[in-house]
């Protein structure tokens, strides 16, 4: 098997992540204690929790998770739903499931690196940037222009890691119907979808499509990165066998108690969307204040969806000499655009990602701040 190259935002997250005053770049939504989700377990699930024997776990995922799973969308059955050690290794598992090396595959930019490292170290890849100066829209029109007659798959993210891009409910059904009349798998990265403000949650890829993959996690939306669970939903069950048997050879089975927690949590998945769609609302207005402080440095939108977002930086410094000062001198972590760099399409060098999920970044934002307004008496010297 081909190397992988490092992975960019994990490397420069083995830096900072831990050591860094403030996490202003965080992906996922502000989580909770286990006694907290304890708290919101219905009788099934604390009797689950209190008599739960720590032995190996169903190599698909315990029925009862993959069956809430299941009423997550619309048309899926239990049998549809496949478990991961996160959403990672069910990225790794699906690309290799279905490339080959004669394969040609159609991937987004910018994008987490792996949609588009993973599929590289397998066959051809061509990228599709989203359009920037349309607040990052969908242009069908490039997708198609890249299809190729041995096109095998396309891979989007929507809500959009790093850019907070949803497309419209018309786009997103015609690449669904573009991708059927092809022959085309469409791998449909969901992780961020019930965080959308902006725009309503688009139906997932699975329920529009039988032969569409669907991609979540309970990282990113529901806010519990630390029980490493996610899934794959596909209507395709061969391809379920297929991937379950290459997760015989990474993780075999997940964590029994992670499994157990995410039910819990899927059972109150409204009350932890609605939570942390809160947490957007309320932390929205100040990350707009703050940018709109220096509108000679920040050019700032709001995302479409998910809690990430892309804003430019205009500063005569750059992007890359700004995040690192910033976390140097003032302990506040941002990613910058290199991190989003990609291999396949020219990516936007004077942007960085904001995090939106976590709570009470006024103390953060504050100390940025502080440092900007330092830095520009010190230049004015």
């Amino acid at each position: 098997m081909p190397s992988l190259p490092d992975f960019k935002l994990e490397t420069y997250f083995s830096r900072w992540e831990f050591s860094a005053r403030y996490h202003l770049t965080a992906s996922d939504a502000q989580t909770i204690a286990v006694s907290e989700l304890l708290e919101l377990a219905d009788e099934d699930g604390r009797r689950r929790w209190d008599t739960l024997a720590l032995g190996y776990t169903e190599t698909r995922g315990l029925p009862a998770l993959r069956e809430e799973i299941a009423r997550t969308y619309d048309v899926v059955a239990p049998e549809d739903v496949l478990c991961f050690a996160g959403a990672e290794e069910a990225i790794y598992l699906a690309m290799h499931a279905l490339l080959e090396p004669d394969d040609h595959a159609v991937v987004l930019t910018p994008n987490y690196q792996a949609a588009e490292t993973i599929p590289l170290s397998i066959c051809e890849v061509t990228g599709v940037p989203l359009v920037a100066e349309s607040n990052w829209s969908l242009d069908l029109d490039a997708v198609e222009r890249a299809l190729r007659p041995n096109t095998k798959l396309v891979s989007v993210n929507f809500p959009n890691n790093p850019t907070g891009a949803v497309p419209d409910l018309a786009t997103w059904q015609r690449l669904v119907e573009l991708c059927e009349e092809r022959g085309i798998r469409l791998f449909g990265d969901e992780v961020y979808r019930g965080l959308e403000l902006e725009r309503p949650s688009l139906p997932q890829a699975t329920d529009l499509s039988p032969t569409a993959l669907s991609l979540n996690v309970m990282s990113k939306a529901y806010g519990l990165p630390g029980l490493r669970i996610g899934w794959i939903a596909c209507r395709d069950r061969a391809l379920l066998d297929k991937l379950e048997r290459a997760k015989h050879y990474t993780s075999i089975c997940n964590s029994a108690p992670s499994e157990i927690l995410a039910l819990i949590g899927l059972r109150a998945r409204d009350h932890l969307l609605e939570r942390n769609r809160d947490i957007i609302r309320t932390n929205l207005p100040l990350f707009e204040e703050f940018f709109g402080r220096y509108p000679e440095l920040f050019d700032f939108a709001r995302p479409q969806g998910g809690c990430v977002c892309y804003p430019r930086y205009l500063g005569a410094d750059g992007v890359e000499a700004m995040c690192t000062s910033l976390v140097e001198q003032a302990g506040i972590l941002l990613l910058p655009s290199s991190i989003y760099s990609s291999e396949l399409t020219e990516t936007p060098a004077d942007r960085f990602r904001v995090g939106l999920g976590r709570s009470r970044p006024e103390e953060a934002l504050e100390q940025w701040a502080t440092w900007l307004d330092k830095r520009t008496e010190w230049s004015s010297k």
